[in-house]
């Protein structure tokens, strides 16, 4: 997961790590068509194309769009990297796998659209303003037999994110789960998280969940 990272691009971390993890036990064939959406350094994508998939990759941020491609290019390895907003840039195409690390902490200012570097994490009052968006876009450019992994934070409701994309009539489950440390956001956003019972007394740690929802063939 070493990855070159401009100053205002997402960094790797654990849910970066998690993701990769879920994504090396999933079969791939060697031209498969991957979408990694909100691409942030290109690490998740990186890891699709060293197993030999055609890789695309979207990202909002121009600085992300350029760390990608100078980690791409530094890996010596090919993947199509387009600047725009979610699955903008590949509505008219379809892909055998398409990994989602989204925005995914509820924020303070539910009414505010996410600036700058916030819109790595901030994710609207119920952390779900990208998350509904990817449950209800992605299941359409899934190729039949297709998966979709998604990686984000129990606080944002996991149960609705399966059910959605039931509805959406992928077959999707709670795949994994794991706890970790929290973050510097989720450090400095504790005590309001605790205000609003998203976080009990006793939390100390965040559970992260991969979300895993297939297109039957």
């Amino acid at each position: 997961m070493n990855a070159l990272v401009l100053p205002g691009v997402y960094a790797p971390q654990d849910d970066t790590a998690f993701l990769a993890e879920a994504l090396a036990e999933e079969p791939l064939a060697p031209d498969a068509r991957v979408l990694d959406v909100g691409t942030g350094s290109g690490a998740l994508a990186l890891e699709a194309a060293r197993r030999g998939a055609h890789v695309t990759a979207v990202d909002v941020s121009r600085r992300a769009v350029w760390t990608a491609r100078l980690n791409a290019r530094m890996a010596r390895l090919r993947i199509h990297i387009r600047r725009g907003n979610l699955f903008g840039p590949v509505r008219d195409r379809s892909f055998d796998m398409i990994l989602a690390n989204p925005p995914y902490v509820p924020a303070p200012e539910a009414g505010r659209t996410p600036r700058g570097r916030s819109r790595a994490w901030d994710a609207g009052g119920d952390g779900r303003l990208v998350l509904d968006r990817i449950c209800r876009d992605a299941p359409p450019l899934l190729r039949r037999g297709g998966v979709l992994l998604i990686v984000h934070s129990a606080l944002s409701d996991p149960e609705r994110t399966v059910a959605d994309l039931r509805a959406a009539g992928l077959k999707a489950e709670v795949a994994r789960r794991r706890w970790i440390a929290f973050g510097p956001v989720m450090r400095a956003r504790q005590g309001w998280l605790r205000e609003c019972g998203l976080l009990s007394p006793a939390d100390e740690k965040e559970e992260l969940v991969i979300i895993r929802a297939e297109r039957p063939l």
